[in-house]
């Protein structure tokens, strides 16, 4: 099998005649011209096999390059334990001088184990570092020794190239990775994902070089012609190419009961498939001490389908893995390595389920059965798959030399982070707080339903007003299609709603969110749970009130009852209402019918009322009894003025009277002194009993009674209650602004 050298350009790698640098002319006249020609001393320290394979190609570059650089070998970790290969002989083997070993594993393979390992690094490495000081040191990958490394280095002021951040497996080794690639001042990446996570990451993104995996240059440029003795040598000479497997599988450090199971049902299906196996042994991680007992009570070292072995040299691994037939395990090497070649690779369970990987990998994310092991190598042993073009195109390390040569040591050594630009962060200033936190308001009349946006400044953003329908049915999901609507509306406004309040006819139990019994104007809303509905459709807060209620708390919050202790507002308008502020809360009463002020009797003897009593302010001074009394006068022709009109298809109400009054029909304006007359009286009785520090009119009548009023108090009332003021309301809405200062009211006091 030849293996295939892809062009620089495949995979998006800059070639040739791209200088990554381009835009960099400053690092270009550094790279020409060092100061004094100094050398740069770099530090290359490698941990185990799997790094030592990515950083020897780099390794070879430097040593190349001596007229440039200047290069110290730190071998530590697992390369210098027997029952893991003893790994450092090949750095020997390989001709380059190791300045330092450090015995740095505490044994245990368990996670108390890799922090003691971590710890032990740290206390080791700051001699090494002050007997060599580098210029840079190169640290691979996401080990825990690496973390070690990198840290030792930040901390003694040593500019760090991390080789392979910025990609994503899908373990702790991620946060391992990221937290080095924070530490570190330049970045080698791999593709181009990894180099937009770097960016995304905040790194400065001169300061990133997307290379290709160093390991690449060695893979795509191998010859070797006779693979076939190294397959003898180490799985025996009956077997063929594309006819054995490689299997290759670590810990998993944060689950590591069920990777040792994991490793268990695969040597179940690799002995039950019955082809020759090539079993590395697993890296140092917690867990690969149980993962070696799992193996030899299976007796895999004597099984004559297997071959257990320690170590593989890089150079034969990559001869034995391009010409497999199938590579299995979790190992970052099956889905990066291995997919220059086309090998089948079947990657178990969750530790590489983050990276990039080509069509030849076939992920078996739950291997928690044997049999779906099984027929996953079923489906992929002996299979040739395309190339991969993923990881790199074997030239990454005359970029990486490049990139070391440019870097300035006159430069600070303080990295920066490119943050995003961030827009002016206003959300805490207490005037953008107040403008956009908001409420729905509903208010539910006899003629119309409105929904509104309020904003805690007491601004209504915006309004929604339909016909109130007849039925209870159709009211309820209206309410509902118009609150789903302005709420989302409300995101759009950049208002955030905290809850929905809702002002309505009748008597309600606002505990419970029920509406207990209504006017005659509200049809079939009587015992209507309105909180359940509202809440459960929209996921937020519900108040409900009577409407009376709702005017005062609109005062209190956003009118002229603000700040005071004690005040009464009056409605005016179809029925008369009311609300009573005593000791700055409103009051409901015992049964919820509390401040009905409208049936306050004023005559024993005056019209029905819609209560079924007679002689309230209400049969007097509400826009229903005017209706009544102008159609009276229009029916007996004693309405309509010089100048005034009412058309056929035109119902007469409360406004024609007003109108005639006010053009001079006598009997209007006896109709009207009569009402205020009667809402006076209702005044006087209110002043007697509750003696309020302010009385609030409200209403679209209000304007019309006010002087008749204060005429009446002044007439009527005890002298010690006489200066009491009596006011017209300045709020345009009232029942939706009081609808919303529930809401607001309640979910922000724990704030202001």
């Amino acid at each position: 099998m030849e293996i295939n050298v892809y062009p620089h350009h495949a995979l998006g790698f800059p070639g040739p005649h791209e200088l990554y640098f381009q835009n960099l002319s400053k690092r270009k006249q550094i790279m020409e011209k060092k100061e004094n020609n100094r050398k740069l001393r770099v530090c290359v320290a490698t941990c185990n096999r799997a790094d030592y394979s990515k950083l020897a190609p780099i390794m070879f570059g430097i040593k190349m390059e001596p007229e440039f650089f200047e290069l110290d070998v730190v071998v530590l970790g697992s390369h210098l334990i027997d029952d893991y290969g003893n790994t450092y002989r090949m750095i020997e083997q390989d001709d380059f001088d190791i300045n330092t070993r450090l015995h740095t594993i505490v044994r245990g393979e368990d996670e108390a184990a890799m922090v003691e390992s971590v710890g032990l690094a740290l206390v080791k490495l700051p001699d090494v570092l002050n007997r060599l000081k580098p210029d840079i040191m190169i640290v691979h990958g996401d080990r825990f020794d690496a973390l070690a490394l990198a840290t030792s280095a930040a901390l003694m002021n040593i500019r760090i190239l991390h080789i392979e951040g910025g990609e994503v497996s899908g373990t702790i080794d991620d946060s391992i990775r990221h937290a080095i690639t924070k530490l570190a001042h330049y970045h080698v990446c791999c593709t181009r994902s990894a180099e937009q996570h770097l960016i995304s990451m905040c790194e400065d993104h001169d300061r990133i070089l997307l290379a290709g995996c160093p390991s690449y240059d060695k893979l795509l440029s191998a010859k070797n012609k006779d693979y076939m003795s190294i397959i003898r040598m180490w799985l025996g000479d009956d077997v063929k190419p594309k006819d054995y497997i490689v299997a290759l599988q670590h810990p998993v450090t944060t689950d590591i009961k069920h990777s040792i199971k994991m490793f268990e049902l695969t040597l179940d299906a690799l002995i039950s498939f019955n082809k020759r196996t090539l079993v590395l042994f697993p890296n140092i991680d917690a867990g690969s001490k149980e993962m070696v007992r799992v193996m030899r009570k299976k007796g895999i070292e004597h099984h004559p389908n297997f071959r257990a072995v320690k170590h593989v040299p890089f150079d034969q691994f990559i001869q034995l893995v391009a010409h497999a037939g199938c590579m299995i395990g979790n190992s970052s090497c099956g889905v990066r390595e291995v997919g220059a070649f086309g090998t089948p690779v079947i990657n178990l369970g969750t530790r590489q389920i983050g990276r990039e990987t080509g069509e030849n990998v076939l992920h078996v994310r739950d291997a928690d059965t044997q049999d779906k092991i099984l027929q996953a190598l079923h489906l992929q042993f002996g299979k040739q798959y395309p190339c991969s073009k993923i990881y790199g195109d074997g030239n990454a390390v005359p970029r990486i030399l490049k990139f070391l040569k440019s870097i300035d040591l006159q430069e600070p050594l303080q990295k920066k982070f490119c943050f995003p630009p961030v827009k002016d962060n206003i959300s805490q200033d207490i005037d953008h707080i107040l403008e956009t936190l908001s409420a729905l308001a509903v208010d539910l009349g006899g003629t119309n339903l409105r929904v509104a946006i309020v904003s805690m400044k007491g601004e209504i953003v915006k309004k929604y007003t339909q016909f109130n329908p007849k039925t209870y049915e159709e009211r309820i999901n209206l309410i509902l299609q118009m609150c789903v609507e302005a709420a989302a509306e409300a995101v759009k406004l950049n208002c955030r709603i905290l809850g929905v309040g809702i002002s309505t006819g009748g008597r309600v139990n606002p505990r419970e969110g029920i509406v207990l019994h209504s006017t005659k104007l509200i049809q079939e809303w009587n015992s209507v749970d309105l909180r359940s509905p509202l809440s459960d459709t929209l996921h937020l807060p519900v108040w409900v009130d009577n409407d009376g209620n709702c005017a005062a708390l609109a005062e209190r919050k956003f009118g002229q009852g603000k700040g005071l202790e004690n005040f009464v507002t009056l409605i005016t308008g179809t029925g008369i209402g009311g609300g009573i502020i005593h000791q700055h809360e409103l009051i409901h009463g015992s049964s919820f019918c509390a401040a009905e002020l409208g049936h306050i009797v004023v005559s024993l003897d005056g019209p029905d009322c819609s209560c079924g009593s007679h002689g309230c302010i209400e049969a007097y001074a509400s826009g229903m009894a005017l209706q009544r009394e102008a159609k009276k006068l229009h029916d007996e022709d004693q309405l309509l003025v010089e100048g005034m009109s009412v058309p056929k298809d035109e119902a007469v109400g409360a406004l024609h009277l007003i109108q005639a009054a006010k053009l001079g029909n006598a009997k209007a304006q006896s109709i009207l002194r009569t009402a205020a007359t009667a809402l006076g009286l209702g005044v006087v009785n209110i002043l007697h009993t509750m003696n309020p520090s302010l009385v609030i009119l409200s209403g679209v009548l209000a304007s019309h009674y006010i002087h008749t009023v204060k005429d009446i108090i002044r007439q009527q009332a005890l002298s010690s209650v006489q200066d009491v003021d009596v006011v017209v309301s300045d709020l345009v809405e009232p029942a939706l602004l009081g609808a919303a200062s529930m809401v607001l009211d309640y979910t922000t006091r724990r704030i202001y």
